[in-house]
């Protein structure tokens, strides 16, 4: 019997400990009395969340347990398809594309892509210069990281800086991840009996979604070394894959980036004496303005990617992955039939003792190296585990260094004194609400040591 909250209602299940508007963090607060392995039902539906260290390592052995679609991910398949994301265990799909794409994350791959990360940036980096005040951190983040990943994956501007509101893919994008949100908890008949019009509404988001992709397939000429253009010389991929796979890169391959950008922002903010660190690392190892890092350069700030690891750990965008027993087997001596599936609690997993007793604090030291010889494997998990972990996080990594460098290069950054950080959750995590007052550095202090 896996533990679960007490005075379960009949039909509702445990809905009423579980806010319909922040599902994690109150699945969080839950793990913390129920223990590593607890369940939740919710209506007809049953959630097995597992997030003890020695319980994820079970998880994550690829002998006994595989990825698994999950409620939330499954609704989502009307936007990505077969994309690499979404697809099943079984579909074929996902193997070629995984093949097919792998270049696209290459080292070599990553040096053609910084000038033009490098591009972007420089866009931000005038917006923040003429703002004259607070700026919408998420808001900007995701400008940046929805251009950087149309621009460098496909060719395609969003003219997210020029825009004076959001993208209507990033509008379609959000309607989308908040519904198949809501598709977890409710129950199926009410959804089918009473979520039409919110379906219909997901269903067109969709073919919006698909129209512009099928633009921007269509309106490439020549071949190119980007992800697109890999997908179209191989010829292994049908037009709809390729769609479903473009897409889920343009939502993923922001996602955790904006938001990671975003949280570690909010960190460093309220914490003066990392701020200083990371911004002291920045001055010594980069050229001074305007001298742009040159891709090498990126690696050599390691307290920042120390920083960006520590925001992830705190507050990682993908809040959860699931694994299914590929056969009958055991997870901590409880007992497992084959194709059960688990989802792993990635801001609980983050919190497990073996991070100490401080653990909601906020210390990029946790990431030097000797700290992280000394922790067992698979305790940190923001972009998932296994064959299907996330295929492009050295991508994200390298573009939230080389950004956070650059802001820190550039800018003191004031936190709004009342502000306390609020977690928007859809499917991913990110900030509500965060504000920063950026404000141009003095060029002496700015140009490192002498």
């Amino acid at each position: 019997m896996i533990p679960h909250p007490p005075l379960r209602l009949p039909l509702l299940g445990d809905v009423l400990r579980v806010s319909a508007r922040t599902p994690v963090q109150d699945a969080v607060r839950l793990s913390r009395r129920l223990g590593p392995v607890f369940e939740l039902k919710a209506f007809d539906r049953r959630f097995a969340f597992v997030c003890g260290a020695e319980l994820v390592a079970e998880l994550a052995d690829e002998t006994r347990f595989t990825k698994h679609v999950p409620p939330g991910v499954e609704a989502m398949r009307g936007m990505l398809g077969d994309g690499l994301f979404t697809a099943h265990e079984h579909e074929p799909g996902w193997r070629v594309a995984h093949d097919v794409l792998v270049p696209a994350f290459s080292q070599g791959a990553l040096r053609r892509y910084h000038g033009t990360m490098l591009e972007v940036a420089g866009q931000l980096l005038d917006r923040w210069d003429r703002a004259g005040g607070p700026v919408d951190v998420p808001a900007d983040m995701t400008r940046l990281a929805l251009e950087t990943i149309g621009r460098t994956g496909f060719g395609y501007s969003f003219g997210s800086f020029s825009r004076p509101e959001a993208h209507p893919f990033v509008t379609a994008m959000l309607r989308g991840l908040r519904y198949s949100q809501r598709s977890t908890t409710l129950p199926a008949a009410a959804t089918a009996l009473f979520g039409r019009r919110a379906r219909r509404r997901y269903l067109a988001d969709a073919a919006a979604m698909h129209r512009l992709v099928d633009e921007v397939i269509r309106s490439r000429t020549g071949s190119g070394d980007d992800m697109l253009g890999l997908m179209l010389e191989s010829g292994r991929l049908d037009d709809v894959n390729t769609r479903h796979q473009v897409i889920t890169f343009l939502m993923a391959g922001h996602e955790t980036t904006s938001s990671g950008l975003a949280f570690a922002l909010h960190h460093l903010s309220r914490d003066p004496a990392a701020l200083a660190r990371a911004r002291s690392e920045v001055d010594s190892v980069w050229p001074a303005e305007p001298e742009p890092p040159a891709f090498e350069q990126v690696a050599r700030l390691r307290y920042v990617r120390q920083v960006l690891d520590e925001a992830l750990r705190l507050n990682p965008p993908v809040p959860g992955f699931a694994r299914r027993a590929r056969a009958d087997t055991e997870l901590g001596g409880l007992p497992v039939r084959a194709g059960q599936w688990f989802m792993v609690l990635v801001p609980a997993l983050h919190r497990d003792p073996v991070w100490g007793p401080d653990a909601e604090s906020f210390d990029p030291d946790r990431f030097a190296p000797a700290a992280v010889r000394a922790r067992p494997a698979h305790v940190f998990k923001p972009f998932g585990t296994g064959a299907r972990a996330c295929i492009g996080r050295q991508f994200a990594l390298h573009e939230m260094t080389l950004v956070l460098g650059l802001l820190l290069r550039r800018y003191d950054l004031a936190p709004d004194p009342g502000y306390r950080l609020s977690v928007r959750e859809t499917l991913t995590l990110s900030p509500r609400g965060l504000t920063l007052r950026p404000t141009r550095r003095d060029p002496v202090s700015a140009s490192g040591p002498a």
